[in-house]
């Protein structure tokens, strides 16, 4: 179809019907891939759960979308992100996602924004796992991987677990823990988190036990630090560090997993944990360490019960009056 110009508000709309039409070729193919389907059994992935998320296959090949594409101009096929585009002196364009398990992005009211792929067969020359590109229409700092479908049990269980993968996200929900939701392969944004707290007062960021998890868990750290208001909850969970949320429940179920939640580390507690590791308390050089690296995690939190403790902790374990540590935090602030 030839290219015509739009209003942004007609753009988006035919952008969200040529998405909507993708997924449901995704759904199709899945039906008639068994080496997807095998897959997703693997990884104990249900006939109903597969639906619940709407989770469909990218065949390999580069054009599988062709006929779906035929049908919209040029404008809206670039900003769906499911074609790659290549300029030079024969431009041309192939589908983004090929021999991918495809998980589609909704937002809240339930409309198709993006995709996530995890590929088939793990190779060097391709990532893991792809999301579609940034744009008008997939802005992922916005977007949670299910929360359209976690979001009433978010509201009334009144907490929100987050968790890193899609596949934790539906092994998760297949066996009965439904307020969870991905934060699409990245550390969480501020306005992920806004998402959350407005529909619970309760955040429990899942990681794995590993030395990758506990990168994810400082990054996260960082920007929840503004939402510890005395009013939220916040806590993080670790795993066994041979395990992650999806591993983690098809080994040992979901009560041994609403076990592991129910030890998630409280945000103050963390927050002690970070600022004294490697310190030796018996020396000044170690008190001065917790207190240097305690002064940023004081500035970022809001004023509240986690601060308290933060100064608290600190003057415990420096041997610095409260006065004193403030002073210090002040004269070296910036």
């Amino acid at each position: 179809m030839n290219d015509t110009t739009h209003t942004p508000a007609d753009q988006q709309s035919r952008v969200r019907a040529l998405l909507d039409d993708a997924a449901a070729h995704y759904r199709a193919t899945l039906r008639e891939a068994p080496r997807a389907v095998a897959y997703l059994r693997k990884r104990g992935i249900t006939g109903a759960g597969a639906a619940r998320y709407g989770i469909g296959f990218a065949a390999p090949g580069w054009h599988e979308l062709d006929a779906i594409l035929a049908q919209h101009d040029l404008a809206t096929i670039e900003a769906s992100g499911l074609q790659v585009f290549k300029d030079g002196e024969q431009p041309r364009r192939f589908d983004r996602f090929r021999d991918r398990i495809m998980f589609p992005i909704r937002d809240v009211s339930g409309q198709i924004r993006g995709f996530g792929g995890r590929i088939l067969v793990e190779s060097d020359t391709a990532p893991k796992y792809m999301n579609s590109p940034e744009g008008p229409t997939f802005k992922k700092r916005e977007l949670l991987y299910g929360l359209y479908e976690a979001q009433a049990a978010i509201e009334a269980e009144d907490m929100a677990l987050v968790v890193e993968g899609y596949l934790d996200v539906v092994s998760l929900a297949q066996a009965g823990f439904l307020p969870v939701v991905g934060s699409l392969g990245t550390a969480c944004t501020a306005d992920q988190i806004g998402a959350l707290l407005t529909r619970a007062t309760r955040l429990v960021f899942s990681f794995d036990g590993d030395a990758a998890g506990r990168r994810a868990a400082a990054a996260a750290l960082a920007t929840v630090l503004p939402f510890a208001v005395d009013a939220n909850r916040i806590e993080f969970l670790f795993l066994p560090a041979e395990h992650d949320p999806d591993s983690f429940v098809r080994a040992h179920g979901l009560d041994a997993f609403k076990n592991e939640l129910a030890k998630a580390v409280p945000l103050a507690s963390y927050l002690q944990q970070i600022i004294s590791e490697g310190c030796n308390f018996e020396h000044a050089e170690g008190r001065s360490l917790c207190a240097s690296r305690a002064r940023a995690y004081w500035d970022a939190l809001p004023d509240g019960q986690c601060r308290d403790e933060l100064v608290a902790y600190c003057c415990r374990v420096t041997r610095f009056t409260e006065a004193e540590l403030l002073d210090v935090w002040r004269l070296t602030r910036g």
